[in-house]
């Protein structure tokens, strides 16, 4: 592969699952670049002590990433214009949707959204999920 994947990983409140996200990337793909963007300090703060190469924080830092992201993870919310507790705003939600890259998302039934997907799967394995689809995305560019 000739250029490295830049995977930028949206997450918000206290990062925590950014942070598995982080975690599993670089465990099981070491060769990519991982930009936490957070949507307060203390997500970001979590995130790339997860392991993120670098991180930015804030709606200005969501909406430049989001375009030069290669592929973007988090749960389904970031699509969502005001949720995490209006934390995702409008401007977030629109540069997310907008975005070019390649979006790998994780359903969480607080997000108050059902994705039609038969049977019941926890965090974790959409998480599993999750990363297996960037190593499929990733094999499919070279």
């Amino acid at each position: 592969m000739d250029k490295i994947t830049t995977v930028a990983v949206i997450d918000g409140q206290g990062g925590g699952i950014g942070s598995i996200i982080i975690e599993k990337l670089k465990s099981k793909i070491p060769n990519i670049k991982i930009l936490a963007l957070g949507t307060n300090a203390n997500a970001t703060k979590s995130m790339l002590k997860a392991g993120a190469n670098e991180g930015a924080t804030g709606e200005n830092a969501i909406v430049y990433n989001a375009k030069e992201a290669d592929i973007i993870m988090g749960v389904v919310a970031i699509l969502m214009p005001n949720s995490m507790m209006g934390e995702l705003s409008p401007k977030m939600a629109e540069a997310i949707g907008g975005s070019h890259a390649m979006k790998i998302l994780i359903p969480l039934s607080k997000c108050n959204i059902k994705i039609a997907i038969p049977g019941e799967y926890n965090i974790q394995q959409c998480i599993d999920s999750s990363v297996e689809l960037v190593k499929d995305h990733i094999s499919n560019l070279e």
